[in-house]
Parts: C-alpha cells; sequence; structure tokens
C-alpha cells in the first residue's frame, strides 16, 4: 500500500441526528470536512460522539441513508 491509499480525512461532527441500529449502539451524524469546509455528509459512528468532536475518516466517499 502506499500513502496514497492509506490517507485519512479529518471531519468536525456538526450534528448528532439520531441512534441507529437493532439496539441503537450506532449514531448517525452529519460531518463537515475541515479541509474543504463547504463539503458536509452523514455519516454512522458506532461509540460515543458528540457536537464538536473530530474524527478521521478512512473512507470518505461514502454517504450513511438517512433515519426513517
Amino acid at each position: 500500500m502506499t500513502t496514497k491509499d492509506q490517507q485519512v480525512r479529518n471531519v468536525k461532527v456538526t450534528r448528532v441526528l439520531g441512534r441507529t441500529g437493532n439496539t441503537g449502539n450506532v449514531t448517525q451524524v452529519r460531518v463537515e470536512f475541515l479541509d474543504d469546509t463547504t463539503r458536509s455528509i452523514v455519516r454512522n459512528v458506532k461509540g460515543p460522539v458528540r457536537e464538536g468532536d473530530i474524527l478521521c475518516l478512512l473512507e470518505w466517499e461514502r454517504e450513511a441513508r438517512r433515519l426513517r
């Protein structure tokens, strides 16, 4: 693997949208890229998370489906 393959993106949690998953152990959040503040996506996060947290995304192309 080259360094390009291992590139990560840092994002900031701007809004917690809700809990999802069978047991509610996954949180759906809207994140904003630190290197491009005009771009934001919705992601699923496992574990404790709150607004203002910085996350490292290993894969940043995919967006989570919205909660119903």
